[in-house]
């Protein structure tokens, strides 16, 4: 059975949740993390969902922002220690654009001990991809694209579940143009909304190159998606949250709607 587990569903702002990420979990029970929270809170998140972190060994990263990358350099401190214990299996993949792969080496070379950095390209790696590269990871064919970032660039996947269903990842800003294609007629869009239309005036979504739940959904409904999942949210509505994003949505929108909330599980 294959699911997303969702560590996080806010943005880099949010103080009681966590930042967006999730981990997709394969038929045979296999990790693919994606993105890692802007901390440490990424092991207390793991831990919670039950996601053993030695059992973690596919990573993708899309973009440099600290919500979505801090969290990187902790696991790799986590299997770094487990490695040379003995108790980490195998290598650990970490795939990502060039821009974010710098970075992560640079941090691990800057702000690690010599004796953290021996399994660096040996059994950690670092892997560049580029934008429509199609990578084998897990038993997914994940097919990386440059989302034409607004701000920074920054990358998203499509692929195929091994139950014959497509998802598309589109990363912390809006479907773009480019990207209809890409998206059309997909089972699952995993999507950013930022706030309700209603909100606009407040957070001003579009000047900080996001969306609201109006707008992606009435995006969704134009590619015939079946399927959509709304995160990397504010959190000033609390509790209320899932309900007033999912009504907003399926105003616009008649397929399936999915307004997760921190370590919730979506069957796919």
């Amino acid at each position: 059975m294959e699911k997303i587990i969702v560590l996080g569903t806010g943005t880099a702002s949010v103080v009681e949740n966590f930042n967006t990420c999730f981990v997709l979990e394969d038929s045979k029970g296999e990790y693919l993390l994606v993105d890692t929270g802007g901390g440490n809170g990424i092991l207390k998140q793991l831990g919670r969902a039950n996601v053993d972190i030695k059992k973690i060994h596919n990573i993708f990263i899309s973009h440099k922002h600290i919500d979505h990358l801090f969290g990187m350099l902790w696991i790799y401190r986590f299997v770094d220690l487990a490695m040379r214990k003995g108790t980490y299996e195998g290598t650990l993949n970490i795939y990502c654009h060039d821009e974010v792969a710098g970075i992560i080496r640079d941090q691990i070379h800057t702000l690690l001990r010599k004796e953290q950095q021996i399994y660096i390209d040996k059994r950690i790696f670092i892997n560049i991809v580029n934008d429509h590269e199609k990578v084998k990871v897990l038993d997914y064919e994940l097919e990386f694209l440059d989302i034409i970032s607004k701000s920074d660039k920054q990358y998203g996947f499509k692929t195929i579940l091994n139950n014959g269903k497509s998802l598309v990842f589109v990363g912390d800003e809006p479907l773009y143009e480019n990207l209809y294609e890409d998206a059309r007629n997909s089972d699952y869009l995993l999507h950013e909304s930022f706030c309700l239309e209603t909100e606009s005036e407040k957070y001003k979504p579009r000047e900080k190159n996001h969306d609201t739940v109006k707008s992606a959904s009435i995006k969704a409904k134009s590619l015939n998606i079946k399927n959509l999942v709304l995160w990397h949210t504010q959190e000033n509505l609390g509790e209320k949250r899932k309900e007033v994003y999912t009504k907003e949505a399926k105003e616009n929108f008649d397929g399936n709607v999915y307004v997760p909330n921190d370590l919730e599980e979506i069957i796919l």
